[in-house]
């Protein structure tokens, strides 16, 4: 996929220019072999926070102690894809190698802006030497999501790199705890004032003039050192006759005295300079071609030549003299003045500069002048046409600016820009309206309806496709309305007007059918769909979105009892998350063939990949992930005979309950409500069946497959504990319908375990040889694909028959290879007595004990981040080692364990 052109001006730091008053004072503060994580440079406009650091970089630079990097940011890199495209290039210009895979995935289209900071870390812990990245005006970012990302980098840098911030105010991150550990270098504008002697070197040796000591004192204690403002004093001073009279009236605010040294400095301007100066301030860089073009001349080189020798205020961004900017605040007062001077002017040269970064490909350029303009019109033509490459490469917080910037009605005769604002609106989870403006879109398009001649259309070939994406959105909104047969027609219907060469349109309709038929149970045509939406996902190269279908086809291989084909779509996921990513979708890999293996009672490596998906950031995870794993390992520690933690983890799950698209098949309750019962709680499981309202007379369906079969073990449970026979008969009835529905479906998977079941209804009826024919049928049934928790985990009535069935005829040697399997898995339970005696081998430190204090609150993770003023993933690191030291997998477990120790 393409990613953002990035400007190579950015990287250079201000080149050395004549002039300059050292400052080694400063210099000294910022020694290298002292200087930490995070270097704050903060203070106003106009105090040299850029050309310090850029004079004491290159000193540094030519020291070889370190290695530079430099990035000079603007309002654009709000764009968290384009900010972290240039932070990461920037530091594989000193240390080649470095980021290469965090490009990679800015360039993905899921990738989160998390995986790329952790790929660059990474990255980071393997170099050696020293070095230095500065971000110049990080004040310009007001992105959450950047500013989150750069705190989370700070974090966790190796010790030989050092970040360097400066800007005009503090990033919003709390500050005390840097400050407390000794990761904080500040240099404040109480620091980079001009001292007397500084101010005295700068008018004497910079400026030429020659001022007393007494006026340089008025001079330097009236401005307190702010250097523009002594800039500013000094130009206006040039041949001047009365410095004297000057330096006495000079006063006022740093505002007002800013105001009238600019008045002074443009008011000794030629007019010609005076004009440039004024028609070229709106640009946040200029070069010579593109201020011929704003301001219709052709003699802009000269006059940036000659403004940067007038020291006015230009700021070479590049080596060769091609790109300059104005110093920030210059040219803040210059557009005050463009508008007093010449109202109007303003919205034709944001329209001349608009129409040179589109001549020159830079759209965004293009559109930041359009609006700024407010040219509405034109920049509904811009983003429509930008549109398509800004998805390809990620740019959605961007594209989300543009939309919201435009007014409501410019969409009413723009259907390729209003679909495109649906997507962007759906992205976000929001749907109000969506549907009108479908129908909206779907009269404008519909032959006869209405003429092209009523519509504004920039991208033709977005506009072909509209049909098809209007079907797709109506079936995206059926589905999570749960409307499956208008989910189908939909679906069927975008795949109809969908393109043949369209191999991701057809893709994706393939993949709402997919899940459309699962939903009601069919299974076979929805595995269908899902080979084909997986294939053409890997024509068209989007690889997250096969990880996504691969998850899906790979439950319903498990649900259709074919473990086998299961386990290979899983690792071929695996696969090709190793070679093309980190994707998401990576963890619910992991997650998934952690099911699998656990069915083949593979316990060991059901655990590793279980704990593989838990370990990998939540970036590489689809949004289901989050309860899948947790329900993984819950399965295992009920195994391993820790049911409490179990139930708490599931409890856990519970919270972050999501299926997304896919249908809710295997809820947790219900997971929960199995425990409970192996462990004797039929209570509980009872009262699972009144919340639910589930009764062995519904209808049987798919979707609460589940459920009912843990109905019928509750059934079962209760006819033993209350010798109730009528709830046996309740039992015997809804499982023979869930057979027929199962085998008729062709879901041997299911089939398996309610034979189980019915074996166990048998049993508890007092009729064994009806008990062990039915038993064989489902170990015959299992056999081939390796299933054994369906019978080890109905406890130990099913394993008495296990035993009768291993001593006959039929299915004995499956039997006999369950019953191997039971007492393998428990003579090799790990080992957990660490955690339960009354002292840790591996203690918990201070932090970690903090944090444990505050998991017994009722605070979220979040909430105990910002408390401990530590990130969230800090936070989670933390809480990963508590559970390994205490032996627990859940938060209630871990608050239970440590009163039990005392903690």
């Amino acid at each position: 996929m393409p990613r953002p052109v990035l400007l190579a001006t950015k990287f250079h730091a201000p080149r050395h220019r004549g002039g300059v008053v050292d400052r080694p004072r400063l210099h000294r503060r910022l020694d290298l072999a002292r200087l930490p994580a995070l270097t704050l440079v903060s203070a106003p406009a106009g105090f040299g926070k850029t050309t310090l650091l850029a004079e004491w970089l290159d000193e540094t630079d030519r020291g070889a102690s370190a290695r530079p990097a430099w990035v000079s940011l603007d309002p654009r890199d709000n764009d968290p894809t384009l900010f972290w495209s240039y932070l990461v290039a920037a530091v594989a210009t000193p240390v080649p190698g470095v980021g290469e895979e965090a490009r990679a995935l800015l360039q993905g289209s899921t990738s989160s802006v998390d995986a790329v900071v952790t790929s660059l870390l990474n990255d980071l812990t393997t170099t050696s030497g020293e070095i230095v990245l500065v971000l110049d005006d990080y004040h310009v970012v007001e992105s959450i999501e950047v500013h989150e990302s750069v705190r989370f980098l700070v974090e966790h840098l190796p010790s030989n790199v050092h970040l360097v911030l400066a800007g005009r105010s503090d990033p919003p991150w709390p500050l005390a705890g840097l400050r407390a550990r000794g990761e904080l270098l500040e240099l404040r504008g109480a620091d980079l004032r001009f001292d007397a002697e500084e101010a005295a070197t700068y008018f004497r040796d910079a400026m030429g003039l020659a001022l007393t000591g007494a006026d340089i004192n008025v001079l330097e204690a009236r401005t307190e050192g702010w250097i523009t403002a002594l800039q500013l004093a000094a130009l206006s001073m040039r041949g001047r006759d009365d410095i004297a009279a000057f330096i006495e009236g000079f006063a006022g605010d740093d505002r007002f005295i800013l105001d009238y040294l600019v008045d002074e400095v443009l008011d000794r301007q030629t007019p010609d300079a005076r004009d440039f100066l004024l028609r070229t301030c709106l640009l946040s860089r200029l070069s010579a071609e593109l201020c011929d073009a704003v301001v219709e001349r052709d003699d802009s080189k000269a006059m940036l030549d000659t403004l940067e020798r007038a020291n006015l205020f230009l700021v070479p961004l590049d080596d060769r003299r091609l790109w300059y900017r104005y110093h920030h605040l210059f040219g803040d007062v210059l557009q005050a003045r463009l508008v007093d001077e010449h109202p109007g002017l303003q919205t034709e040269l944001h329209r001349r500069a608009s129409e040179w970064h589109e001549q020159h490909d830079d759209r965004p350029e293009a559109i930041r002048h359009s609006l700024a303009g407010q040219d509405f019109e034109r920049v509904a033509d811009l983003v429509e046409l930008a549109v398509p490459a800004m998805r390809r490469s990620r740019r959605e917080a961007t594209m989300r600016t543009w939309f919201e910037a435009l007014p409501a009605d410019i969409y009413t005769d723009r259907p390729v820009l209003a679909i495109s604002w649906i997507g962007a609106r759906m992205a976000t989870g929001q749907f109000e309206g969506i549907e009108d403006t479908l129908d909206q879109i779907e009269h404008r398009v519909t032959p006869g309806k209405a003429s092209t001649e009523e519509m504004v259309v920039v991208d033709e070939v977005e506009f072909a496709r509209l049909p098809a994406q209007v079907a797709m959105y109506r079936t995206a909104l059926a589905l999570l309305a749960g409307d499956i047969a208008t989910t189908i027609d939909h679906a069927e219907h975008a795949l109809e007007l969908t393109a043949a060469n369209d191999h991701h349109g057809i893709g994706a309709a393939s993949a709402l059918l997919g899940l459309a038929h699962w939903a009601q149970g069919d299974l076979e045509e929805a595995q269908v769909r899902y080979v084909e939406s997986i294939d053409c996902f890997r024509r068209s190269e989007h690889h997250a979105d096969i990880l996504g279908c691969t998850r899906a086809l790979a439950d319903i291989q498990v649900a259709r009892g074919h473990l086998g084909a299961a386990s290979r779509t899983l690792e071929a996921g695996l696969e090709l998350a190793r070679t093309r990513g980190p994707l998401r979708g990576t963890a619910d890999m992991h997650a998934g063939l952690a099911d699998v293996l656990y069915e083949r009672n593979d316990l060991d490596a059901a655990r590793a990949h279980g704990e593989a998906s838990r370990d990998l950031d939540e970036h590489l995870a689809l949004p289901q992930n989050a309860y899948r794993w947790r329900v993984a390992l819950a399965r295992l520690l009920q195994v391993e005979g820790d049911r409490p933690g179990a139930l708490d983890l599931l409890a856990d799950a519970e919270l972050v309950y999501d299926t997304d698209f896919s249908p809710s098949i295997r809820p947790v309750p219900a997971v929960a409500a199995r425990m409970h019962l192996l462990g004797g709680d039929l209570d509980a499981a009872r009262r699972w069946v009144a919340e639910t309202g589930i009764a062995f007379d519904d209808e049987p369906t798919y979707r609460r497959e589940y459920e009912h079969l843990t109905l019928a073990r509750v059934l079962i449970a209760r006819s033993a504990a209350e010798h109730d026979s009528p709830a046996l008969d309740e039992a015997v009835l809804l499982l023979d319908r869930l057979r027929t529905a199962a085998e008729t479906a062709g879901r041997a998977g299911s089939a398996v375990e309610i034979l189980a079941l019915r074996a166990l209804v048998h049993h508890a009826a007092a009729e064994p040889e009806a008990a062990t024919t039915v038993l064989g049928e489902a170990l015959i049934a299992a056999e081939p694909e390796g299933f054994v928790r369906p019978f080890l985990d109905e406890g130990q009535p099913l394993l008495d028959l296990l035993q009768v069935v291993a001593r006959g005829d039929t299915a004995a040697v499956q039997a006999r290879r369950i019953l191997a399997a039971a007492t393998a898995t428990s003579t090799h339970l790990p080992d957990r007595s660490a955690a339960t005696k009354g002292t840790l081998v591996d203690p918990l430190s201070d932090r970690e004990l903090q944090v444990v204090r505050l998991l017994r609150s009722e605070l979220t993770g979040p909430e105990i981040a910002r408390e401990l003023m530590v990130s969230l993933n800090t936070m989670r690191t933390h809480t990963k080692n508590i559970y390994m030291k205490l032996g627990v997998n859940s938060r209630r477990a871990a608050v239970r364990r440590a009163a039990e120790l005392g903690l």
